[in-house]
């Protein structure tokens, strides 16, 4: 199981349900959280970051691995 954690920029309610919603439909995913206060996605799972990201650029959201500036 691998562990995906993403910086992803968000800035009202609406983009965190959308967030939320993408991240829901991902095959094989085990838990997600999405902390606000740190613009941080975690992702649990039979997952890439690759996977994730492509799935929040869709919806036109920037992500980036959380250990990278």
């Amino acid at each position: 199981m691998a562990l995906v954690e993403l910086k992803v920029g968000m800035h009202c309610e609406e983009c965190i349900k959308a967030i939320k919603k993408a991240i829901k439909k991902i095959e094989d995913i085990e838990t997600y959280r999405v902390h606000t206060e740190l613009n941080k996605v975690t992702v649990t799972g039979n997952v890439t970051s690759e996977e994730v990201i492509r799935v929040l650029q869709k919806i036109g959201k920037s992500a980036t691995c959380w250990s990278e500036d």
